[in-house]
């Protein structure tokens, strides 16, 4: 297994990670947790309801706690009003530690909600030691592309996989300026890019799932990729398919003309 391709620093945090980031949202099991950090992830992203995986943590960070990365954040709630510091103060609870590797703004989908209170609420809390480093998610990609031109925020979380490529284009170039920590999601695309879609040539192989992280991670701009298993399985097909190192020219080719045809369904979450 190259040690390049699985191994990066998460931009200009200095964090060394493993490029296969942990989400527990799909509940794989507590043993899941354990095997992945068995085989080597450090990078765990958690909402707080997924009580699989804060426990597991929870547990780890009583004796190594230096030895892992926790990302998590509160969400923006279009609706309603929010609270910063009441949703770091319950995940420092919930996960038995002093501090937040990556603590995030969730869900952004306007500039104009980056208020200027919002980014000296994450100053406020550096300064406190209850985080290392900012993150913020959002689907608008020139939001993310601004966000890291101005170095307004240490690490992104976007999504971007081979249906959804416009990142290259969006938010990439971007990132260097500011070396930027890339987090990427959905690379299945929600599962459509490994099950069969209608159109595709019965003579040409449907991509695996190992294919679509082996895709994201092709790309060295983005420093880990999140997947959520569903069950210990999965984890483990996903984090050896590591093993066969970047995607081939042949294989590239077939993600891609998979994924433009994934993304030519117009769906409305897409």
């Amino acid at each position: 297994m190259s040690n390049d391709f699985t191994h990066t620093v998460l931009g200009h945090t200095g964090l060394k990670v493993y490029r296969l980031g942990l989400s527990a949202s799909y509940r794989p099991g507590k043993e899941a947790v354990y095997k992945a950090i068995e085989m080597g992830v450090n990078y765990f992203f958690c909402y707080g309801f997924d009580t699989q995986m804060t426990g597991v943590l929870r547990e780890i960070f009583k004796t190594d706690r230096e030895k892992y990365i926790v990302a998590t954040g509160a969400y923006n709630l279009l609706l309603g009003h929010f609270n910063l510091r009441r949703t770091l103060e319950k995940r420092l609870r919930q996960l038995g530690t002093d501090y937040i590797d990556v603590f995030q703004y969730l869900g952004v989908t306007r500039e104009k909600h980056l208020t200027e209170h919002i980014l000296e609420e994450f100053e406020k809390f550096k300064q406190e030691g209850k985080i290392r480093f900012t993150g913020l998610s959002t689907h608008h990609r020139r939001l993310a592309g601004h966000l890291a031109a101005e170095n307004k925020m240490d690490v992104l979380m976007i999504r971007y996989n081979a249906a959804h490529r416009g990142a290259e284009e969006d938010i990439f170039p971007y990132l260097k300026e500011h070396n930027t920590g890339l987090v990427s999601y959905t690379a299945t695309r929600w599962s459509y890019l490994i099950r069969q879609q209608r159109g595709w040539p019965d003579n040409r192989p449907i991509p695996t799932p190992g294919m679509a992280y082996r895709f994201v991670l092709s790309n060295p701009h983005v420093h880990v990729c999140l997947t959520a298993p569903s069950n210990i399985k999965q984890l483990q097909q996903n984090i050896t398919a590591l093993d066969a190192g970047p995607l081939s020219d042949e294989e590239m080719k077939l993600i891609k003309d998979y994924g433009d045809l994934v993304h030519s369904k117009k769906k409305w979450f897409m």
